[in-house]
């Protein structure tokens, strides 16, 4: 689960991470009372991203335009979500945005340093220009003065970030935490750093060791309980719907992505997952296959699971094994629709079972997958459950296709 910025701004003080000043407004009339001087930014209180695209972000310079916008604001859903708070914080003029995290590699369970000189960072294809130090021993400055070097920066705007990532390490060990993260992290002329945004991510497997972490997850749980697409948008590691789609990928861009196509497609996701990182099960750890093969057996035992869309995207270790293991599943369940179980029921009567099995459409892009794409095109030709595409746009509406009743396939053929 993630917190709220508001929340977020709130521990980056108490640890020492320059943050603006800042108020939290629960009322539009709270503005009146304002302690913050003009201008000032009124921003959306909510889990979705691109808030300022969708409206949750307005600068005002008066009493009376801030408390027009609040009004607007606090009405304004973004992605389902209302807010119920605002944040009212200081205009800050950066020269300079850099992005930087501590994140928690799940598959070699060590803290990772995240930097880069561009706080609007595309995940999926930042490449060499995200740098990353991995913390494989007792934590010291040497490794937050490292990503700094790494990330080209010299002199004392490399002390100030360094500075920045020690205390951002200190918070993350301190909460037990899975990520810690400012985007961006703005540089004034002066050289001066701010934390402008900052996202956390909270361990749910920690929080019996953090009572008030635990009360804060509870809250907000209990706020949202009745949202499907508020948990949807805390925890793109994982989203349990009832539609007829489910979605594996291997990022959150790819994950949102799919997940919206499906929908302006006609279909209906059902169960998504985030394969970049560990389930919450998981105790020791895992592979990025052992996760596929996972999450595949999670999708096909979901009875309202009529297709599992698989979109992976970008580079992933062992993308020579993703083959095998998709090719091991399909093979596995069109066996079993094949035999069908045999019952023998009250009567003596011997009835076959109706085996649940899903459509596979797989998109894989990257000159990674190449081995992987050409290991599928021999299965593909040998089973008619398994659907390869190049095209995203075209695997949803293969997806949507397969979930459409009989008759009304039959209804399209003969046109």
């Amino acid at each position: 689960m993630d917190l709220l910025e508001y929340q977020v701004k709130e521990w980056f003080a108490e640890i020492g991470i320059p943050v603006l000043p800042s108020q939290r407004i629960d009322h539009p009339t709270d503005l009146k009372r304002l302690k913050i001087h003009y201008p000032v930014v009124l921003k959306s209180q909510v889990h979705a991203g691109e808030r300022a695209k969708a409206g949750g972000v307005r600068v005002v310079e008066t009493t009376i335009d801030a408390i027009a916008a609040a009004q607007t604001i606090f009405n304004l859903p973004i992605w389902g979500e209302l807010p119920d708070v605002l944040l009212a914080e200081s205009k800050y003029d950066g020269q300079e945005e850099f992005y930087l995290a501590v994140v928690l590699d799940t598959a070699v369970c060590r803290p990772v340093f995240l930097g880069c000189k561009e706080a609007d960072v595309d995940w999926e294809s930042a490449g060499e220009r995200m740098q990353h130090i991995v913390v494989e021993q007792e934590f010291s400055p040497f490794y937050a003065r490292q990503l700094a070097l790494k990330m080209g920066l010299q002199g004392q705007l490399m002390q100030s970030v360094s500075s920045v990532l020690e205390k951002m390490y200190q918070l993350f060990v301190q909460k037990d935490l899975d990520l810690v993260e400012i985007n961006p992290l703005a540089i004034s002329n002066s050289g001066q750093v701010m934390a402008l945004n900052g996202k956390v991510s909270i361990n749910e497997r920690a929080l019996g060791r953090h009572p008030k972490i635990a009360e804060i997850v509870a809250k907000m749980t209990s706020r949202h309980s009745s949202s499907q697409i508020n948990g949807h948008l805390s925890n793109w590691d994982g989203l349990d719907m009832h539609g007829k789609i489910g979605i594996l990928g291997n990022g959150t861009g790819s994950m949102m992505a799919t997940f919206d196509l499906v929908v302006g497609a006609g279909g209906k996701p059902g169960i998504c997952l985030n394969l970049r990182h560990a389930f919450l099960t998981d105790t020791l750890p895992t592979t990025f296959c052992d996760r596929l093969t996972k999450g595949l057996s999670i999708l096909a035992a979901d009875k309202s699971t009529q297709v599992i869309l698989i979109n992976l995207l970008g580079s992933i270790p062992q993308a020579e094994e993703v083959a095998k293991v998709i090719a091991k599943f399909v093979q596995h369940e069109t066996s079993e629709l094949t035999s069908q179980v045999v019952t023998t029921n009250s009567n003596g009567n011997k009835s076959r079972q109706q085996y649940h099995t899903p459509h596979v459409v797989v998109r894989l892009a990257g000159s990674e997958f190449n081995m992987a794409k050409d290991g599928l095109a021999t299965l593909k030709t040998q089973s008619n459950a398994l659907v390869m595409v190049e095209n995203l746009d075209e695997a949803v509406a293969e997806a949507v296709r397969f979930t459409k009743p009989v008759a009304a396939k039959k209804r399209s053929a003969t046109r």
